[in-house]
Formats: structure tokens, C-alpha cells, sequence
């Protein structure tokens, strides 16, 4: 089995969102390959619910640039994959070669993980009907319009996925998909 691991980025990723679970992919021993519509530097960004403000604010993050554009991803050279959150998610979803990479994950029962708006994307790939999932409270009706159960909770284990609300949530399901990584890992 490969140690390569996807993590789904685009303009206005979450930066903890993803550097989190990418850190934690290389103590691990895995490598993560970040990939986004095409080849380039992109901007994350830092998100926070101000308690005076009810929407997010947003503040510019570091960058992070792409390893492999969707158009190119070879699915089966990877082992897991990681769809981070921030606004990014509801762009990107409808690019054709994400659509086709993410079902791929879900459909050949690899470990994925989620965070905050990443749902957006599975979504959108009619991957999540009948699938329980944390998420931020703000995208349950992405989650649930397309036949996925809410459930507020840090970490949210369904099969093969692992699923948390927010960047508050990577130390309580990040471990849990690295587990899972590993274990598929040892099989092999």
C-alpha cells in the first residue's frame, strides 16, 4: 500500500484545517500530497466565530502549493484522502476530477476524513447518503439535503469515515483516521 495521501485544497482553505492533519500524516511516516484544481501556490485562510459576530471571520493564512492537480490524481497511488474545510470546498466541488477522485475514496472503502465545509465536497459527489458526519453546523443542510446524517460531535467514525466540525475538532478525529491509515497500512 502507498504512504501518499491526498488532501484536498483550494483559495480559501482553512490553514489549521490542513496543516494540522498534514503534520500529523508525516509523523506518521505518510506522505501527503496536496492537490487542487491546478499546479500553483494557493491561499489559505484563518476562520473564527467572533462571539459578538454571527458569521465568520476571515483572516489570510500561509500558502500552500499543489502537488498534483485533480486532472492528474491516479487514485489507486493513494491511500487515504482528507477534504479540508474554509470556503474553498464550495467552489472546487464541482470540478469534474475531484467529483471522480472522491468517489473513488469512498467507493473503494480507504480511509477519509473531513472537516468543516469539506462535506461540501462528498456532498456534492453523492457520497454521503446514509452516512453519519460531523460537520460545521452552518453546512448540515449540505450534509442532510443530500442524504447524510448530522451529528455534533468532535468525531464522527461511519466505516471509512472520520469526520470532525471544525479545526477545534482535529485533535478528536485526525487520530482516529491516522489509525485507520495505519492499519490499512500494515495489512499490506
Amino acid at each position: 500500500m502507498s504512504n501518499k495521501v491526498l488532501i484536498v485544497i483550494g483559495d480559501a482553505t482553512e490553514t489549521l484545517d490542513t496543516m494540522y492533519p498534514y503534520y500529523r500524516l508525516q509523523e506518521a511516516g505518510f506522505e501527503p500530497v496536496v492537490t487542487a484544481p491546478e499546479k500553483r501556490r494557493y491561499q489559505m485562510v484563518l476562520h473564527e466565530i467572533k462571539p459578538s459576530w454571527t458569521i465568520t471571520k476571515e483572516w489570510e493564512g500561509y500558502t500552500l502549493d499543489c502537488d498534483v492537480p485533480f486532472a492528474e490524481v491516479k487514485e489507486d497511488e493513494y491511500a487515504g484522502i482528507l477534504f479540508s474545510g474554509g470556503r474553498a470546498p464550495e467552489y472546487i466541488r464541482y470540478d469534474e476530477d475531484l467529483v471522480r477522485i472522491t468517489k473513488h475514496f469512498f467507493g473503494s472503502n480507504k480511509p477519509v476524513a473531513s472537516v468543516c465545509h469539506g462535506v461540501e465536497i462528498p456532498a456534492y459527489a453523492d457520497c454521503v447518503r446514509g452516512r453519519k458526519m460531523a460537520t460545521v453546523p452552518k453546512c448540515k443542510f449540505d450534509l442532510e439535503v443530500c442524504g447524510g446524517t448530522f451529528v455534533d460531535q468532535p468525531c464522527v467514525i461511519d466505516g471509512n469515515l472520520f469526520s470532525g466540525r471544525t479545526f477545534h475538532d482535529n485533535g478528536s478525529y485526525v487520530g482516529p483516521w491516522i489509525k485507520a491509515l495505519e492499519a490499512a497500512r500494515d495489512k499490506s
